[in-house]
């Protein structure tokens, strides 16, 4: 097991009603206005929008809202929120939704602490070095926003979809209760389910070391979330399903999985932002696309941990029939699985290369992945 320090600084409160606490939260972290950030406005409908506000009152939060986040965040929505909290002097950002809120939320959050462009975070220009606090009340699991350091926004200028990650923006509180998660749609299920997958076996292939404890945990995860879907997908209301499926993916992209482990990375997620930049494909379908087509391109780089992937997850000796098995269960659960299944034409793989180079370019990752290896992953997709 390789050096590591593990420290995560958010408190989640899971169960049912917490949300109803969520001004009291504030309230105990010394927090008397705030940025309520959400997205289309399924909330209201919902009326998790009127419970959120009922407890801020009671609490004597005040609040300014920022709506309209949108499933692939944007740059130009999270600036909006930036000048609307800098000129409504707010002391913390709450975020109330999915993924992408948590994300806007995040990126707001330290914004509002920078004289430049946000942006030069995302483009490694500058370093977080403050941020406001940052609240959230779940809606989706899949990304473990809630309970890490990362943010992913696309700039919708330049069509770059890149991140940032820093420990300052690590959630305070994170309100979970799978009740809220029941709307989810289907085929949102099956993109969350990927994505959580996905973080869950990046670096589990990728890394050039991997003790047996952290292959266990991440086994586990995929199992967990294969087996809660399924059952979510035939009853949305089975509450501890719901629990299961959120809690795994809290875990897959926490800190934990990683620790101890050496070289890993996330090549996947970085082909997958093009996807989303240029055709607004929603992540976890882009990812489910991917994942196959990356795997039978890198298999024979790290063959017996590919092994172990196949008769771990689904008894499987064969290499190849895993990652069959595997591209097979996302398309049994409704995730496109090809190009072509999400309307993707074959001649724009050379563009989808060029801006995935870009992204490779800033994580790092250049030398591995040119233009030319991306389009030949994307070719088998």
């Amino acid at each position: 097991m390789n050096d590591f320090t593990y420290y995560n600084p958010t408190k989640i409160e899971f169960g049912k009603e917490k949300e109803k606490n969520i001004g009291q939260y504030l309230e105990q972290s010394g927090i008397k206005k705030v940025l309520f950030v959400y997205g289309s406005g399924s909330i209201k409908k919902s009326g998790l929008y009127d419970r959120i506000v009922a407890s801020l009152e009671k609490n004597n939060i005040e609040f300014v809202e920022l709506a309209g986040v949108v499933s692939n965040p944007v740059l130009s929505k999270v600036n909006e929120g930036i000048k609307l909290a800098k000129e409504s002097k707010v002391e913390a950002i709450l975020g109330v939704g999915g993924g992408s809120v948590a994300d806007s939320a995040k990126a707001i959050a330290a914004g509002v602490k920078y004289d430049g462009d946000v942006w030069d975070f995302f483009i490694n220009k500058a370093q977080i070095i403050q941020a406001l606090p940052v609240f959230t009340v779940m809606t989706l699991s899949a990304t473990a926003s809630e309970m890490n350091s990362n943010a992913v926004v696309m700039n919708d200028v330049t069509k770059q979809k890149f991140s940032i990650s820093s420990v300052l923006v690590n959630p305070v509180i994170s309100v979970i209760n799978p009740e809220l998660m029941a709307t989810v749609t289907p085929n949102y299920l099956a993109y969350s389910a990927v994505d959580i997958i996905a973080h869950s076996i990046e670096v589990y292939f990728t890394a050039s070391l991997h003790p047996n404890f952290n292959s266990r945990i991440v086994e586990s995860i995929v199992k967990t979330v294969m087996e809660t879907t399924e059952i979510l997908i035939q009853n949305p209301n089975d509450y501890d399903a719901r629990g299961e499926f959120a809690w795994a993916a809290i875990q897959a992209l926490n800190g934990l999985t990683p620790a101890g482990t050496a070289g890993g990375s996330f090549p996947n997620h970085m082909i997958e932002h093009s996807l989303s930049a240029l055709y607004n494909v929603a992540h976890g379908a882009g990812l489910a696309i991917v994942i196959p087509a990356w795997m039978k391109w890198y298999k024979n780089q790290n063959i017996k941990q590919f092994e172990r992937f196949s008769r771990e997850i689904f008894g499987e000796q064969s290499v190849d029939a895993g990652i069959e098995k595997l591209e097979a269960w996302f398309a049994k659960i409704g995730a496109p699985v090809t190009l072509s299944d999400a309307n993707i034409p074959r001649d724009g793989i050379e563009a989808l290369a060029e801006n995935a180079y870009e992204t490779a370019k800033v994580w790092g990752m250049d030398k591995v992945y040119s233009t030319d290896v991306i389009a030949e992953i994307l070719e088998k997709a």
